[in-house]
């Protein structure tokens, strides 16, 4: 049975820009022995070549065929909600570019759909216009619901502050396409032409990359090299299948000998 991996970015491969260590050895290894992967973020600002730069300064050598991000995910959505439909974005370039890829035009008004992703380019004016369309019959959608990270200092809220926002001045109450959305993380797997029981979500997030990956049927590993932390887990009802401190305690060939399910 063939096997692949879905692999969460920050905190699992890199933290801020530092590499973590053991990551690039990981994804060698994959490459070495053609094992299909996919990077998966839910950071709807970066490109796929962002990405790929910023992988490549780690000294991760891929493609940007093998990154999937929450605003790629979000025009795949669109599009088959409303093809060739119209939207209102409150966004920077990886969504922009997804939604002008997948056949979505940018428009000031009367749109389809408000959509909105990381940024901070937006300004409160911008927040009023989609309220008001909202309020007109757009429908509200989030790349993601990921939360600000509530420290010193951080200069771009997350979405699920904004979101927040506009849901409380419309009453209602907004699609989110990323992590854990099934529609994510199914979309990701067909990418890498997988069934379930062939598939692995390596995350550092319960909250995201775990919940995500057990609620379509996959196998989930938490690394502990970011956000989530062993003593997390008694708060929650679900747990994952591996726990390692990092990609570094990982065995490929004992992964692969596993069966997928506990």
């Amino acid at each position: 049975m063939p096997h692949g991996f879905l692999i969460d970015m920050d905190g699992v491969i890199y933290g801020g820009n530092h590499l973590i260590p053991g990551a690039d050895d990981f994804i060698a290894q994959l490459k070495k022995r053609n094992i299909p992967f996919l990077f998966l973020t839910n950071n709807s600002q970066r490109t796929t070549r962002d990405v790929v730069n910023k992988l490549a300064g780690l000294g991760i050598d891929v493609e940007e065929s093998d990154v999937f991000t929450s605003a790629m995910a979000t025009g795949w959505f669109l599009s088959r909600m409303k093809p060739y439909g119209s939207a209102y974005v409150l966004g920077e370039g990886g969504l922009i570019t997804s939604l002008h890829e997948n056949g979505y035009s940018l428009v000031g008004q009367s749109p389809d759909f408000v959509v909105v992703g990381e940024g901070r380019n937006f300004t409160l004016e911008m927040v009023n216009n989609a309220v008001d369309m909202i309020l007109e019959g757009a429908k509200l959608v989030a790349t993601n619901l990921d939360p600000s990270p509530k420290k010193k200092g951080w200069t771009n809220l997350g979405i699920k502050a904004v979101i927040a926002m506009i849901e409380e001045a419309t009453g209602v109450k907004a699609f989110s396409v990323g992590k854990p959305s099934p529609v994510m993380m199914r979309v990701a797997r067909k990418k890498l032409g997988l069934e379930t029981a062939e598939t692995t979500m390596i995350g550092d997030t319960l909250d995201t990359d775990i919940l995500g990956g057990i609620q379509v049927g996959y196998r989930t590993i938490l690394t502990l090299s970011g956000v989530s932390k062993r003593e997390d887990l008694i708060r929650y009802a679900f747990s994952p299948d591996i726990i390692v401190n990092s990609l570094a305690e990982l065995n490929l060939d004992e992964l692969l000998a596993e069966p997928q399910t506990k």
